[in-house]
């Protein structure tokens, strides 16, 4: 799966907090000065034919939807990281974590045993 632009994300969390919706709701979600409503309707096509959005017809006009979830979207980022950056390892990847001091032993021992529970 194809990792969001920045831009991009930002559609994608509106349209996973606030579920289907139409470009010009969409674009009520902007700050000022808000993005031209074409250039925010070209951005929601494009997310179409990535497979991130479907949408609903209503006449000549369309309300999208999310048809990936952000919880989706997570995992696949992760094993894609996980693939291009530590040779498709998860132990290296926790390993480097651990390294890094980004996560503890005793976090990592909490984690093995929810792992443990769930199985």
């Amino acid at each position: 799966m194809k990792r969001l632009t920045k831009k991009e994300e930002v559609i994608m969390n509106h349209f996973w907090e606030k579920g289907p919706m139409f470009v010009r709701e969409l674009r009520e979600l902007y700050p000022d000065p808000k993005p031209h409503f074409s250039t925010l309707s070209t951005q929601v096509r494009t997310l179409q034919e990535e497979g991130f959005i479907g949408h609903k017809d209503y006449g000549p006009t369309y309300q999208y939807f999310a048809k990936v979830t952000l919880e989706e979207y997570k995992q696949r980022s992760l094993i894609g990281l996980i693939d291009k950056y530590f040779d498709n390892s998860y132990l290296s990847a926790v390993s480097a974590l651990v390294k890094e001091e980004k996560i503890s032993v005793d976090e990592l021992k909490e984690l093995i045993e929810i792992v443990e529970k769930q199985k």
